[in-house]
């Protein structure tokens, strides 16, 4: 049976701000509050000014005329709306010829719709869209259901790239998951699961919560802390979806496929290693137990 967190404190850092990129000045027609929020962080809010530095690579790439190599580090000449090949995935993008890794553009809802993601061209041969990478706590991932939702931070970065992305991703391909694991001793392991989909069969995911399923474990070390979470909903602190009598989001301090509550909690607080309050950190309990908050992790899958 899980482990059932019993509260902690509710702070956590946020983004910093940075000033917008000159290369705004390219663009044809840039969103003036989105360039408003750039130009005075200090007014936005930290978090408001931070999340609209995302949407910036996108603002450029949109506004181009012709297809460009590299827009604020992203990779690849088929990223512009105007290319005609525009890839579904890291899969679609190594098999393009770009076999580095690095921030490219994704369409998982169509042309019109690009999204920044890290792909991961090396690890056990590459091709990984990666989802969820965190190693430094400089991005907050205690939010609610609409950032999880949409996604939030920098691909870059730490980040998440969102429910309805990873959805619409595991609806046209079968995919595996791997998730890498690193402790502040250097240390490193593994898990993946050979079947991986997000509310495969429903009408509206949202409403079917984005549950979770997983199915064939292989262990590279870590041990199998997830299978628990499987067909499980995703659960925030604004929309509890678990089955405990309180909410594992907000006890937990983060979000996740809650159950009642957790065996894996990576979207936990970045406490930097052991600490003393319970199953609150970024914790995977088959490798380091509920007391330890790792320092690395990335979930990301390719097409099985």
């Amino acid at each position: 049976m899980a482990h059932r967190p019993r509260g902690t404190s509710l702070q956590s850092p946020l983004n910093t701000p940075q000033k917008f990129s000159r290369h705004v000045q390219c663009a044809r027609e840039p969103s003036g509050a989105l360039l408003a929020t750039l130009g005075q962080p200090a007014q936005a809010g930290a978090q408001e000014a931070a999340d609209a530095l995302l949407a910036l690579p996108l603002l450029l790439l949109i506004s181009a005329d012709r297809c460009a190599p590299q827009v604020l580090g992203i990779r690849g000449d088929a990223l512009d709306k105007f290319c005609p090949q525009q890839p579904l995935d890291c899969d679609d993008i190594y098999a393009q010829g770009y076999q580095i890794d690095g921030v490219y553009l994704i369409y998982p809802s169509g042309p019109s719709l690009p999204v920044p993601v890290f792909c991961d061209m090396t690890t056990e041969g590459g091709k990984w869209t990666v989802f969820q990478k965190r190693f430094n706590g400089s991005v907050s991932f205690f939010r609610g259901w609409n950032d999880y939702k949409l996604g939030f931070g920098r691909a870059d970065g730490e980040y998440w790239l969102g429910l309805q992305n990873l959805h619409l991703l595991t609806l046209k391909h079968k995919y595996e998951l791997r998730v890498d694991l690193e402790d502040f001793e250097n240390n490193t392991a593994f898990a993946k699961y050979h079947d991986f989909s997000i509310s495969p069969n429903a009408v509206s995911a949202e409403e079917d919560g984005y549950t979770l399923y997983v199915a064939d474990f292989e262990d590279g070390g870590a041990g199998d802390s997830l299978t628990y979470h499987s067909g499980q909903k995703f659960s925030t602190f604004d929309r509890d979806q678990d089955l405990f009598v309180q909410n594992c989001a907000a006890l937990s301090s983060g979000a996740f496929w809650f159950r009642s509550c957790h065996f894996a909690n990576l979207n936990g607080f970045y406490l930097g290693g052991s600490h003393l309050s319970y199953a609150n950190g970024i914790n995977w309990a088959q490798w380091k137990g509920f007391y330890y908050s790792l320092k690395r992790t990335e979930m990301k899958i390719r097409r099985a």
